[in-house]
């Protein structure tokens, strides 16, 4: 068995807050970004009202609340435990699992124990939303694009939520139904030089000339155009590459003057991005530090400014990373101004087992790694941030709002109580 399947958790985000309130079913959600601001997942019923993604809050709130739409504040950690959870789900039938975003997965068809594609995406959609609670839509074809495709299909047009391109009985007849730009990969640029080569649809580039497409846009447009006609060019990366920088930043929910809590934002985000860096097993040798007024404030003094400073020793120790990042906080920090945003980014990033010693300084980080390796474990048992720096402060004024966000909803599954009967 060949090909490809992709699965789509259906309003992802939405679909998350019904898990813990079953009562929302049927009824419109609405997940809001950072800091209240715009909508970002919208459940069908939402989106049946006529609410766009990207709506301003402001703009919307009177409408929201007219037709009684329940409104969220984003919980990025409960989404992405839900998401970690989903994934698992999914392996325990197809093992060649490449997670594509937060709430997309591509699977390889090669080494399933079912008969059929089809079957497989069947028992899937049973399985996680049996032990999830997340409604998911899949679709199947030979090549990666063609699957992405396929899903779009699914999501829109099939009750059941599967589709397999295998069983068309004229391909180019159902991809000529699609614009050229809704082909994964093919930007409304790339869409625009197509038109001009009178490419219109998904049929009408899958059946173009690759070399013409090649010439008059790239390689990543011809491969696109091959995939779509059948042919893989894209296989499944079930390994993350590890990431090259890290950032960690997050607009504040109301201007920050004092220093104090410019320096708690930033030791949290040290914190949050030195646990993405000992997760891919890597070490940073440098860290920058950034923060910013807020520019739309026009008739606020405007002020921006970074700071890059090396380590001695490459290092994801939470303790060397924040130091240097607020010795730099330290030389950028002006008192006159009203900070709205600020953040942190890893560089020059090396794997653990690599990074470069000191002539002066101890190279041996068994301690340090030790140490970080509990605190990761605790945090992961008992909750986010149970063990934490007193750099990073407790009561966190400078926060995202989150007016939205329901005090009864957990946001680890590993909360939740468990009952032996």
């Amino acid at each position: 068995m060949a090909g490809f399947a992709l699965v789509d958790c259906n309003n992802f985000y939405a679909s998350c807050e019904r898990v813990f309130d079953p009562r929302l079913e049927g009824r419109p959600i609405v997940v809001l970004s950072n800091n209240d601001g715009c909508v970002i997942a919208r459940s069908n019923e939402a989106k049946a009202l006529g609410i766009d993604m990207g709506t301003p809050y402001h703009h919307c709130r009177d409408r929201l609340r007219r037709h009684r739409v329940h409104v969220f504040s984003s919980n990025y950690q409960l989404y992405g435990d839900m998401s970690r959870r989903v994934m698992d789900t999914l392996r325990t039938l197809a093992p060649d699992v490449e997670v594509y975003s937060i709430d997309e997965a591509f699977l390889g068809l090669d080494r399933v124990a079912f008969a059929a594609p089809a079957e497989l995406a069947i028992a899937l959609r049973a399985r996680v939303r049996q032990w999830t609670g997340i409604p998911v839509s899949i679709g199947i074809g030979p090549t990666k694009t063609l699957a992405k495709l396929a899903n779009r299909h699914a999501k829109k047009h099939v009750e059941a939520g599967v589709f397999d391109v295998a069983g068309l009985a004229d391909r180019n007849a159902w991809l000529d139904r699609f614009d050229v730009e809704d082909v994964w990969g093919i930007s409304k640029a790339w869409g625009g030089r197509l038109r001009a080569l009178d490419i219109r649809s998904a049929g009408q580039l899958a059946r173009a000339d690759p070399r013409l497409v090649r010439v008059h846009l790239s390689v990543v447009a011809e491969r696109i155009a091959r995939e779509l006609a059948g042919i893989p060019c894209h296989g499944l990366a079930e390994v993350t590459p590890p990431r090259k920088t890290i950032l960690a930043s997050r607009s504040f929910g109301r201007p920050v003057t004092c220093k104090t809590e410019l320096g708690q934002a930033v030791a949290s985000f040290a914190a949050r991005a030195c646990r993405k860096l000992r997760a891919q097993g890597s070490r940073a040798a440098a860290v920058q530090v950034f923060l910013t007024t807020n520019r739309f404030r026009v008739e606020e003094p405007q002020y921006a400014n970074a700071m890059t400073v090396g380590l001695a020793v490459p290092s994801s120790d939470t303790r060397i990373v924040t130091a240097h990042a607020l010795a730099a906080l330290a030389h950028l920090y002006r008192p006159a101004f009203r900070y709205q945003k600020a953040g942190i980014m890893l560089l020059d990033i090396v794997p653990a087992e690599s990074g470069q010693g000191h002539l002066f300084l101890p190279t041996d980080q068994t301690v340090s790694d030790r140490l970080m390796a509990t605190v990761d474990r605790l945090n992961a048992r008992m909750g986010a941030d149970t063990v934490f720096l007193a750099a990073e402060g407790v009561a966190k004024g400078w926060s995202m709002r989150a007016e939205h966000r329901s005090p009864r909803y957990t946001t680890q599954w590993t909360e939740l109580l468990r009952v032996a009967a």
